[in-house]
């Protein structure tokens, strides 16, 4: 599978209970991304989407159901015990930190190996940097 995470710049992923990847951009981006491929998340995650996409798949399991090659975009749990799973993590960093209460798991600086990193503008942040990671 494919991972997209959105943090802060100490890797936050929800910070006062509230979500990193609420940036409206951001999401067009991540549909331009992943094109017809599924998008496999939750029914939290699912409300960003409205109206959703025909690609979206929606299950609170949705990272066993992911097969190679389908992205899952993760905003609330942990991704490590799927490490054996993910092929490549796509992370999308704001420039700023938040007071953090849930944070990403998995370290990319152990075991994984940075192919790309772009700058864009979001709607929320004028910065947001997308990084891509492979095993």
């Amino acid at each position: 599978m494919i991972l997209i995470t959105a943090v802060d710049a100490s890797g936050g992923l929800l910070f006062n209970h509230r979500r990193q990847s609420q940036d409206r951009l951001l999401r067009a981006r991540i549909l331009d991304l992943t094109g017809d491929a599924p998008l496999w998340m939750d029914e939290y995650t699912a409300s960003l989407f409205d109206p959703p996409a025909s690609n979206i798949r929606v299950a609170e399991d949705f990272l066993e159901q992911a097969g190679p090659g389908e992205y899952c975009l993760l905003e609330d749990r942990n991704a490590a015990p799927y490490l054996e799973k993910i092929e490549k993590i796509i992370l999308y960093r704001w420039n700023r930190a938040y007071p953090g209460d849930f944070f990403f798991d998995i370290d990319v600086n152990q075991g994984w190996q940075k192919v790309s990193s772009t700058d864009f503008a979001g709607s929320s942040h004028d910065k947001i940097t997308e990084e891509v990671y492979i095993k």
